[in-house]
């Protein structure tokens, strides 16, 4: 069953930060003096409205820290305009990386806050151009902002939508190049990455991922994991999260207990080989 809660703050997340860097991950904080796996990821990898999300479960198996990097709402740049976080990360025993959508990147065409990505900062004069009838102030967050692009004309959406999918790829091999050789790249999602031709969907999430970016990207990772969520997992809904009665529908949209622990039983056979 769900917990549904009438007030504030459902669950306690226990807010901490590593080294200076000025991110809040989800504690409580681990100790890094001794060996530890780390997790970088977005909303799924920090776990919310989880009360037992995958990095915890993984920790419980092994015996040993998980340090949960997980950012809510995150984009490739969080980690790297982060040096003291991708430095945990590249010091871990092994390093699990989420893979993340494209949407939440600056780029040549809109900005991006450095630490919450899914902010948008301001259309650049490229973009103007491109969409001139188009208000830019209207929008806060990203995913609204190329909602309404792709609605105003699918054709330039799909120029816009080729500049993030460049971008992701180059930072996110940036990203990989700074961590270490046992690295581990993970795809979670409800679906399998789409083919190159569904690259229009905005559904699918991670928001504009294909087969095509992940295996440009792939080359300098030990190993990939697709946790695609099964049927039955993804049946039982909200079932075990704890929210707020008003978070219900942010809650729907997310991953339950019962996907967390298949990505945990998917993670630890390549954990495992890697340790």
């Amino acid at each position: 069953m769900a917990y549904v809660f009438p007030g504030e703050g459902s669950l306690d997340y226990f807010p901490c930060r590593y080294g200076s860097s000025r991110v809040l991950f989800r504690g409580p904080r681990r100790d890094i003096e001794r060996a530890y796996v780390a997790v970088l990821g977005g909303t799924e990898t920090y776990g919310k409205f989880v009360p037992v999300p995958f990095p915890d479960l993984i920790e419980r198996q092994l015996g040993m820290p998980v340090v949960n990097l997980g950012c809510m709402n995150a984009g490739p740049d969080v980690f790297i305009n982060e040096a003291g976080v991708t430095e945990i990360a590249a010091q871990a025993s092994v390093t699990v990386v989420q893979v993340l959508g494209a949407l939440n990147l600056s780029n040549r065409y809109y900005a991006v806050h450095p630490r919450r990505n899914d902010r948008f900062l301001g259309a650049t004069p490229l973009l103007r151009t491109i969409f001139p009838r188009v208000d830019f102030t209207e929008f806060n967050f990203t995913r609204h902002m190329l909602m309404a692009l792709q609605s105003a004309s699918v054709d330039k959406f799909e120029v816009v939508a080729d500049e993030l999918r460049a971008a992701w790829v180059t930072r996110m091999k940036l990203l990989l190049s700074r961590l270490g050789k046992t690295t581990i790249l993970l795809w979670a999602s409800d679906l399998p990455p789409p083919q190159p031709t569904r690259r229009v969907d905005l559904t699918c999430n991670p928001l504009l991922i294909d087969t095509e970016m992940i295996n440009a990207i792939r080359a300098p990772v030990a190993r990939y994991v697709q946790a695609v969520f099964s049927a039955q997992a993804l049946s039982q809904g909200v079932d075990g999260m704890a929210f707020a009665s008003m978070e219900a529908p942010a809650a729907a949209g997310l991953p339950g207990p019962a996907a967390h622990q298949e990505i945990a039983d998917m993670l630890m056979p390549a954990i495992h080989q890697l340790m």
